[in-house]
């Protein structure tokens, strides 16, 4: 091997090093939140206390990823696809039963929570 070549080769490898380095490093976890309401009208407060509480600060380490149908409950079933399309760790649903239902009709592997009055 030529002393150029032999160069080529460490240097190549010392810049690609600290690329491979970051690629190892867990991916900050993303929670979807899915809601039949708008972001005006549904207060995150508890949401947020509740991630705080557990141990989880959004932006630090936890990602949300939020979807409102803004009272269009038509429009859920395509906002959970984009949730489960994104692979989400769980998807939170709120604003009653039909968030829930949407979320879990279309996941079967990532878990959803959700509050309803109703049987769910």
């Amino acid at each position: 091997m030529r002393r150029r070549d032999f160069i080529k080769v460490v240097a190549g490898s010392a810049v690609a090093w600290p690329l491979a380095a970051r690629a190892q490093q867990p991916s900050m976890p993303v929670i979807g939140f899915l809601n039949t309401t708008s972001p005006d009208a549904y207060r995150l407060r508890g949401f947020h206390q509740g991630l705080k509480e557990a141990g989880f600060v959004e932006g630090e380490n936890v990602a949300v990823e939020y979807r409102w149908a803004d009272n269009q409950t038509d429009r859920l079933q395509t906002l959970a696809a984009e949730l489960v399309r994104r692979q989400v760790a769980v998807i939170v649903a709120g604003g009653g039963f039909p968030s829930g239902l949407a979320a879990k009709t279309e996941t079967k592997s990532i878990p959803v929570l959700f509050v309803a009055g109703e049987d769910p």
